[in-house]
Order: structure tokens, then sequence, then C-alpha cells
């Protein structure tokens, strides 16, 4: 039998570590399939809608199931996650009234003009 070198532990160990860190990733992805639960929905939608999504699915590499999950994830999320407006903004907004007839793209024109051709 062969005496294992310094150089074979030097290369087992990394490798050991790799493949207990693929199986434990291996063990979470396997929980995680079999700890959610999954519920059946039936949509209503328009047909176009939803070839248009299935193809858009396809090209992503994912199913139409996935893409409607992952949708109403990240909105209700979202929607949980926004960020309160503090005090002191609620206190200084209706502060500036601004005219409704007031073009701001001719006054920015305008500022630009003058700023680089009147020097």
């Amino acid at each position: 039998m062969r005496r294992p070198t310094a150089l074979h532990a030097v290369y087992t160990k990394p490798l050991a570590a790799s493949i207990k860190l693929t199986l434990d990733f291996v063990i979470r992805i396997v929980c995680y399939k079999f700890t959610r639960m999954d519920t059946k929905l039936t949509l209503i939608l328009d047909k176009n809608i939803i070839e248009r999504a299935k193809s858009y699915a396809s090209t992503k590499k994912t199913s139409l199931s996935k893409l409607i999950e992952s949708y109403l994830d990240r909105v209700t999320t979202e929607e949980k996650s926004k960020e309160e407006i503090s005090p002191l903004v609620k206190s200084l907004s209706g502060v500036i009234t601004i005219p409704e007839n007031i073009n701001y793209k001719d006054d920015y024109a305008n500022h630009l003009a003058n700023k680089y051709l009147n020097d």
C-alpha cells in the first residue's frame, strides 16, 4: 500500500471540502423542493397574452408558472418594503406651487442657451 504524500494531502482537502459543500447545497435544494407548498391557481387571461407569455418564458428557459410566481413574489415583496415618507418631507410637500401652464422644456432649453451661447 502506498503512503500518502504531502502533495496528495494538499489536493484531497480541497476536494473533500468541495464535495461537502456540493452535498450541503444539494441537500438544501432537495429540502426546499419538498417543503414548498405549491397550490393550483386558475386564471382567465386573453389568449394572445398567454401565447406571448409562453414564448417569453421559453426564451428565458422557465415555465409560465414560475414566471408568474416570481412576478407575484416581487410585487408583493416590494409592497411590504416601501419606505415611509419622513415627517420633514411630508411637511415640505405642497410648499411650492407650480403654475399649470409652465413649459419646463423650453425654460431649460433657454437656460442652456444662455449658459453656453452667451459668453
